[in-house]
C-alpha cells in the first residue's frame, strides 16, 4: 500500500503554533522594538526611570556603559514592588520583566501608580529582557534590597531579598542589561542618539539630574536644566530668533469638559529667518521623532493665532492666501505634551496618533499666543511679515507651473469637485467609490487643497487593455484628465509637468468590495501610470471599519474612538476594560461603507491630514518584473489555474468578511 507523502504545504491541526510568554518577541523582534541597534531596548528601561521622576518620586537617573558591553540604568524612585502579585502568585518584579502587557501604567486616573506615563502597551522592559543574554534587576524599597537575574527572558537566579546595609540608598531600581547581539544589526549603541535622549530627559524634567558614565573612556557627563524648554531651545538654535522666544504651558483642571485633569502641554517656540529649524516633540517624556497629532495641534494653534492677528490688523496683501505651513516654515520648537492615554503608531512610539491631541494642544497654544501678540504688537507684525513672505514665495512658485500648462488644457470632468489651490505640493485628489460617499467627502473636505472625483461602480480591470483603448472607458478617461498625466509604460518618460495633484488618494470602503476597487485602481496605476507610483504620488486612504463610543469613566470624559479593523477594535475594548468600563457598556457601530459616515466623521478619520492614516504606495522588496508577474497571476484573464493554486496555498491566511 502506497503511503501518501506529506506535502510541504499541508495544513492541519498540528500546523498551528501558539507562542507563549516572550516567544513572540524573539520570533519577530522588529514588531516590538527597533532592531538596527539596542538603543531602544535600553530606552525602555530609561523611560521607566523617567516615569518615576515624572510622578515626583526621583531626582537622579544614572546610565553606566560597562566595560563588558552591558548597560545599567539606576534611579532613586520607589523601587519596583517585589511582593507576590495577588492574582498571579508570583513576585511583581518578575511579572514586569517576563510578561507582555504587565505593568503599572494601565491603571490610570485616581489611585493609579502613574497618572501620566510614556509606557502604555506594557510590553516595554519585558521586550528588553527577551532580547538580552542576561538582565539583572535590583529593587530597593521598604528597608530591603531584592535581586533577580534573567537570561533570554527566563529567570535563572530567583528573587532573593536581604535587609539594606548602612551605606546603601534607601529606594530605587537598578537594571543592568546585556543586549543579545544576534537580534541587532549592530551591537554598539549610537552615542550621539543616546546623549541626545538623556539630555532631552533632563530638559523635560527641570531639576532632575541625568548622568552618563562610560567605564571604557572614564568620562562622566551630567545634564540638569533649571530653565527647562526655554534654556534648551536657546542653546540648540543655530541662528538668532527674529522675535523673542514664545513659551508657555497649559493643563486642564479637574472641571475641564473635554480633557482629563493634568492633560495639556508646555512649549517653547522661536522664529528664525535662516538656519536649520530645531523641532523636537515629546509625549509624557517619550521622544516622538516622527511627530504626530500633538505637533499638528501646535501648528494649528500657531496658525490660528497669527491668522487672527493678521486679520485684526488688516495686514494681508490682496491675493495672498495664508496656509499653516507659511507660519510654521521658520518655526523652531520644543513641545512636551501630557496625554492621559497616548495612542502611538508602531510599538516604538515614534509618532503620536491620538486624535484628541490636536485639539488639546491647539486649545492651549492659540489663546496664549493671541494674548502675547496683542501685548507685543511690533513683534506680532514682524511675525506676520515672515509668514506673508513665505506665502508669497510659495504662490509665485505655484504660478510658474500654472502658466506653463495653461495652453491646450483638456476640459476637466464634470463630476470632479476641484480644490481652490493650484500648488501641487499641497493638493490632493480623492478617488472615491460611489456617489453617496462622494457627497460626504465633498462636504467634509478642505476646499482649499482637497479635490473629490467620485467613481461609479467597479473600475475596469485594465491589466490586459491596450493603452490606445483606455480612453474608451469613461471612468479611466476622467481619472487621467483630472490628474493631468497621460497613460505611459514603465520605460517611457511621461511629461509630469501637467500633474495637478501632489497626492492621488484611493478612497474606498473598508470592506471586501472596497478592497476589490482598491486593487483595480492599483492595477490601473501600476500598468498605465507607473511613474506616478515611482515618484511617490499614489496613496491609499484607510477609513475605519468601526466606531466605539466609550462612556465617561472617573476622571476621563466620554470618548469616540475609531478602529481600522478587528484587531484595533479588540485593543480599544481591552483598554476600556482596564479603565473600568465593561465591554458591553461600549457601543460599537460598524460602518458598512463610506456613505454611512457623515461629513464630520469622514473628515476626522480619513481626510484630515493631522489625524488620518494614508499609506504611500511603493514597490516593495520585489523588483518590477516580479511584481508584474504577481499581478498577472491575480488580474490576468487566462490565469484561473494560477489563482486557484495561490488560493489553495494561502487561503487559510485570509480573514473572510461575510
Amino acid at each position: 500500500m502506497a503511503v501518501k507523502p506529506v506535502s510541504a504545504s499541508e495544513y492541519s491541526e498540528g500546523s498551528i503554533r501558539v507562542l507563549k510568554g516572550l516567544e513572540p518577541v524573539k520570533q519577530r523582534p522588529g514588531m516590538y522594538t527597533r532592531t538596527d541597534n539596542p538603543l531602544h531596548i535600553i530606552q525602555e528601561v530609561l523611560d521607566n526611570a523617567a516615569d518615576e521622576a515624572l510622578a515626583g518620586f526621583g531626582k537622579k537617573i544614572k546610565v553606566t556603559l560597562h566595560q563588558d558591553g552591558s548597560v545599567s540604568v539606576e534611579d532613586d524612585g520607589r523601587g519596583i514592588p517585589f511582593g507576590l502579585h495577588p492574582e498571579e502568585k508570583a513576585p511583581v518584579i518578575e511579572l514586569v520583566f517576563t510578561r507582555l502587557h504587565a505593568g503599572g501604567k494601565f491603571d490610570k486616573g485616581k489611585g493609579g501608580a502613574y497618572s501620566f506615563s510614556g509606557g502604555l502597551h506594557g510590553v516595554g522592559v519585558s521586550v528588553t529582557n527577551a532580547l538580552a543574554t542576561r538582565l539583572e534587576a535590583t529593587s530597593h524599597r521598604e528597608g530591603q534590597a531584592a535581586r533577580l537575574v534573567f537570561s533570554g527572558g527566563d529567570v535563572v537566579e530567583p528573587l532573593v531579598a536581604r535587609p539594606l546595609e548602612g551605606g546603601e540608598r534607601k529606594q530605587g531600581t537598578t537594571v543592568r542589561v546585556w543586549p543579545d547581539a544576534k537580534y541587532f544589526e549592530s551591537s554598539s549603541l549610537p552615542m550621539g542618539e543616546l546623549m541626545h535622549l538623556l539630555r532631552s530627559k533632563a530638559v523635560l524634567m527641570p531639576g532632575v539630574s541625568v548622568t552618563l558614565a562610560n567605564e571604557k573612556t572614564r568620562d562622566t557627563q551630567t545634564w540638569q536644566y533649571k530653565g527647562g524648554l526655554r534654556d534648551y531651545l536657546m542653546q540648540t538654535l543655530s541662528a538668532d530668533p527674529v522675535i523673542p522666544l514664545f513659551e508657555g504651558e497649559g493643563f486642564a483642571d479637574a472641571g475641564h469638559d473635554s480633557f482629563a485633569e493634568g492633560e495639556g502641554a508646555a512649549w517653547a517656540v522661536a522664529f528664525t529667518e535662516d538656519g536649520q529649524p530645531v523641532r523636537e516633540s515629546y509625549v509624557n517624556l517619550i521622544p516622538t521623532s516622527a511627530g504626530g497629532t500633538h505637533e499638528s495641534g501646535l501648528r494649528d494653534g500657531l496658525f490660528q493665532a497669527v491668522k487672527s492677528f493678521i486679520e485684526l490688523h488688516s495686514l494681508l496683501p490682496k491675493g495672498v492666501k495664508l496656509l499653516p505651513e507659511d507660519v510654521f516654515a521658520r518655526a523652531s520648537y520644543v513641545l512636551s505634551a501630557k496625554v492621559l492615554d497616548p495612542q502611538f503608531q508602531g510599538q516604538i512610539k515614534e509618532r503620536l496618533n491620538s486624535r484628541d491631541a490636536v485639539r488639546l494642544v491647539s486649545s492651549f497654544v492659540r489663546p496664549a499666543l493671541e494674548l502675547w501678540l496683542n501685548q507685543h504688537v511690533d513683534y506680532g507684525k514682524k511675525l506676520a511679515e515672515l509668514a506673508i513672505k513665505a506665502a508669497q514665495t510659495r504662490q509665485k512658485a505655484g504660478q510658474k507651473v500654472e502658466k506653463r500648462k495653461g495652453s491646450g488644457v483638456a476640459v476637466l470632468p464634470g463630476k470632479l469637485t476641484d480644490c481652490e489651490s493650484r500648488d501641487i505640493s499641497h493638493n490632493e485628489v480623492f478617488l472615491v467609490e460611489g456617489d453617496s460617499a462622494g457627497g460626504s467627502a465633498k462636504m467634509g473636505r478642505d476646499k482649499e487643497s482637497q479635490a473629490i472625483l467620485p467613481l461609479r461602480g467597479k473600475v475596469l480591470n485594465t491589466w490586459e487593455v491596450d493603452r490606445d483603448r483606455l480612453f474608451a472607458n469613461n471612468e479611466i478617461h476622467d481619472i487621467s484628465v483630472a490628474i493631468g498625466v497621460d497613460p505611459h509604460g514603465p520605460d517611457d518618460s511621461p511629461d509630469l509637468s501637467g500633474l495637478r495633484y501632489g497626492k492621488v488618494c484611493i478612497l474606498s470602503d473598508a470592506d471586501v468590495d472596497g478592497s476589490h476597487i482598491q486593487v483595480l485602481l492599483l492595477t490601473l496605476f501600476f500598468r498605465h501610470f507607473p511613474k506616478l507610483i515611482e515618484t511617490g504620488h499614489i496613496y491609499v486612504a484607510r477609513p475605519p471599519l468601526f466606531r466605539v463610543d466609550v462612556p465617561a469613566r472617573g476622571k476621563k470624559p466620554a470618548a469616540k474612538m475609531y478602529a481600522l479593523d478587528e484587531g484595533e477594535l479588540t485593543a480599544i475594548l481591552d483598554k476600556a476594560e482596564k479603565d473600568g468600563v465593561p465591554r458591553e457598556k461600549c457601543q460599537i457601530s460598524r460602518f458598512k461603507g463610506l456613505g454611512e459616515m457623515n461629513a464630520e466623521q469622514l473628515w476626522e478619520t480619513t481626510l484630515n491630514p493631522d489625524t488620518r492614516r494614508l499609506l504611500p504606495v511603493q514597490l516593495g522588496g520585489m523588483d518590477f518584473a516580479a511584481t508584474e508577474g504577481l499581478i498577472t497571476k491575480l488580474m490576468g484573464k487566462g490565469e484561473a489555474a494560477a489563482r486557484r493554486e495561490l488560493m489553495e496555498l494561502h487561503g487559510d491566511a485570509v480573514e473572510i468578511d461575510i
